[in-house]
C-alpha cells in the first residue's frame, strides 16, 4: 500500500481509535559485552572482535555485565518501576543468520524491571502518562549486509555478508503497556515518548542513545478499534525506526493505512513493517511470532540475578536530576518560554547552552549563540549542535568579547565561522583575521565626518527632524570600517555632530 492509497488521517479518526505499544531498545555504553570480555568499540574490522562465547561456539559459557545489570537498574529506577528482587534469564529461540547461537539471551516473564510510567509532555504543555510495563536486559544481534541489491535489504540481493562484532552487545528493551486514549495525537505521543525516554537515559550517562548511530531504536506497534469497542485489534509492529520524526511518522502511516485495509473489509495481518525515510511509508516484512512461537526457557548456563535491597535503594539515591525536572527549573532560570525550551531540547542545545553558561556567558548569549548561528551550520552540515567543532569555553568567549565592545554580531559571526573552519580559538581569530571593533574615537569620528560630508541631504533632513534617516549614514560608516565600528556608538557619534537629541 502507497501513501495516495491511504484514507485520510481525520476520516482514520473519525472511526478508530489507535492503540500503540512501543518497544524502546537502548544500547548500553558498556566496555564489554553483555556476557563476554569482548570489547564493543565501534568502527573496528568486521569480526575482530568475538569470541567463543559470543559467536555461540560449543562449550563457551556466559557470565554476566555487572555493569549492564548496574544500568539495567538505574534506568527502571528512571522510569518509575519496581525491581525484581529476583529475576533470570531466557533463551529466546529463533533462526536468523545474524544470530550464531540460533537463540538470543533475553528475559521473558522474569523481567529486572517492571510496572513503571514516564510522563511526558506534549506542545501545548499537555502532560500525558505512558505506563510501562517492562524494562529487560538481553543481547544484541550481529549486523548482515545485504550485497547486490537496489535497496540494501535481502530482497534482491546477490550474496550477504555477517560482522559479529556487534553480537552480544548489551541492550536494554523497554516496553509500554498498551498506549490509549491518545486519539489524533498518539503520533504526537509516540514522538514525545521516545524524546524523554533519550533524554532520561543521556542523564543517567548509561549511553549516548544516539538514534543515528542505533544507540537507541524504537518498535512502533499499532492497531485501531472501532469507536466503542474494547477489544483490540490485530497490531503491526514497524522495526526499527531510528529518528524521533520517524516514529511520528510511522505511527501515523500505519494509522491511515489500518483504516484504508478496515474499511476496504480487508483484514490486518500481524506482522513486522520496514519504516521507509522518503516518503513516510512502511512495507511488509514477516509474519510476527507469538510468544509461543520463540520457544523461551530458563538460561541453564546463567545464574538468576537478586539485586540486594540496598544497592538499589544506594543507586535510587544517586540518580541525577530527571529531564523534566531539570528544564523546568532551567526555564525559570533562564526566563524563557516552554515553547523556546521545547526548541532548544528539539536543537540538543540544552546541554552547550548550560556547558557554556558554566563557562562564564550569560544565559541570554548562550542561547542566542547555539540557537542562532551554530544551530544554523549544524542543520547546513546535517550534523547534531554537540558535533560541531567549538566547545563551550569557546562560544563563552565570544559572548564576553560582545559584552566587552571589542566584537559586534556581524564580528563575532565571522569569529565563530574562524573557529569552526579550525583557525584556533577566538581571540586568534580575531587577531589574524583583524576583527576587533574599531573603538578609537578619533578614528571613528574621521569616518562620521566622512560620511556627513558625502551625503549632505541625507545630513539635512536629520537637522530637520528626519532622525530615521541616520541609518543611511551609520551605514555609510560600517561600509568604511568594514563593519568593524559599533553601530550604536556610530549613530550617537552622528547625532551629537549634527546638533540632534536622539
Amino acid at each position: 500500500m502507497t501513501v495516495t492509497d491511504l484514507v485520510s488521517y481525520e476520516d482514520a479518526l473519525a472511526t478508530y481509535d489507535p492503540v500503540m505499544g512501543l518497544e524502546v531498545h537502548v544500547e548500553l555504553g558498556t566496555k564489554t559485552k553483555m556476557f563476554c570480555g569482548c570489547s564493543t568499540e565501534l568502527g573496528a574490522e568486521p569480526n575482530s572482535q568475538t569470541c567463543p562465547t559470543c559467536l555461540g561456539l560449543p562449550g563457551s559459557l556466559p557470565v554476566v555485565n555487572a555493569i549492564g545489570v548496574e544500568s539495567a537498574v538505574k534506568i527502571g529506577l528512571a522510569l518509575n518501576c519496581e525491581i525484581a528482587e529476583w529475576c533470570r534469564f531466557a533463551r529466546k529461540n529463533y533462526f536468523y543468520p545474524d544470530m550464531p547461537k540460533n537463540f538470543q539471551t533475553s528475559q521473558y516473564d522474569e523481567p529486572i524491571a517492571f510496572n513503571g510510567y514516564l510522563d511526558v509532555q506534549l506542545e501545548d504543555g499537555e502532560i500525558f502518562r505512558v505506563e510501562i510495563e517492562r524494562a529487560h536486559m538481553e543481547e544484541d544481534t550481529g549486523k548482515s549486509l545485504h550485497v547486490g541489491g537496489a535497496t540494501g535489504r535481502i530482497h534482491g540481493a546477490s550474496h550477504s555478508l555477517l560482522d559479529y562484532n556487534r553480537a552480544g552487545i548489551p541492550l536494554i528493551e523497554i516496553v509500554t503497556k498498551p498506549i490509549e486514549g491518545a486519539g489524533e495525537r498518539a503520533p504526537e505521543v509516540a514522538k514525545a515518548y521516545v524524546a524523554e525516554l533519550r533524554e532520561v537515559i543521556k542523564a543517567l550517562d548509561v549511553s549516548e542513545a544516539r538514534m543515528d548511530k542505533g544507540q537507541m531504536r524504537c518498535d512502533v506497534n499499532l492497531s485501531l478499534r472501532p469507536h466503542g469497542v474494547e477489544k483490540f485489534g490485530t497490531r503491526s509492529e514497524t522495526k526499527n525506526v531510528n529518528s524521533l520524526r520517524s516514529v511520528e511518522r510511522a505511527a501515523r502511516f500505519e494509522i491511515q493505512r489500518h483504516a484504508a485495509v478496515l474499511s476496504s473489509g480487508g483484514t490486518i495481518v500481524q506482522e513486522t513493517r520496514h519504516f521507509h525515510e522518503e516518503d513516510g511509508s512502511t512495507t511488509a516484512g514477516r509474519i510476527k511470532d507469538n510468544a509461543e512461537d520463540y520457544r523461551y526457557f530458563p538460561e541453564p548456563d546463567l545464574v538468576p540475578v537478586a539485586p540486594a535491597r540496598a544497592w538499589v535503594e544506594e543507586l535510587r539515591s544517586a540518580l541525577p536530576e530527571m529531564p523534566r525536572v531539570r528544564r523546568n527549573r532551567l526555564r525559570e532560570d533562564w526566563g524563557v518560554t516552554e515553547h523556546d525550551m521545547q526548541s532548544m531540547l528539539n536543537a540538543g542545545a540544552v546541554d552547550p547552552i548550560v556547558a557554556t553558561i558554566s563557562a562564564g556567558a550569560d544565559a541570554a548569549g548562550a542561547r542566542k549563540w547555539w540557537m542562532g548561528e551554530l544551530a544554523r551550520n549544524a542543520n547546513e552540515q546535517g550534523v547534531a549542535l554537540d558535533e560541531l567543532p567549538v566547545t563551550p569555553e569557546q562560544v563563552a568567549r565570544v559572548v564576553a568579547l560582545v559584552a566587552a565592545g571589542d566584537l559586534n554580531d556581524k564580528l563575532a559571526r565571522q569569529v565563530i565561522e574562524g573557529v569552526l573552519a579550525g583557525e584556533g580559538d577566538p581571540d586568534a581569530v580575531v587577531e589574524k583575521r583583524g576583527l576587533k571593533v574599531v573603538s578609537d574615537e578619533g578614528a571613528l569620528g574621521a569616518a562620521v565626518d566622512e560620511a556627513i560630508a558625502s551625503n549632505a541631504a541625507v545630513a539635512d533632513k536629520i537637522r530637520g527632524g528626519k532622525v530615521a534617516a541616520v541609518g543611511a549614514l551609520v551605514g555609510a560608516v560600517m561600509k568604511t570600517t568594514r563593519g568593524q565600528a559599533d553601530a550604536a556608538r556610530v549613530k550617537q557619534l552622528i547625532l551629537e555632530k549634527l546638533g540632534v537629541e536622539g
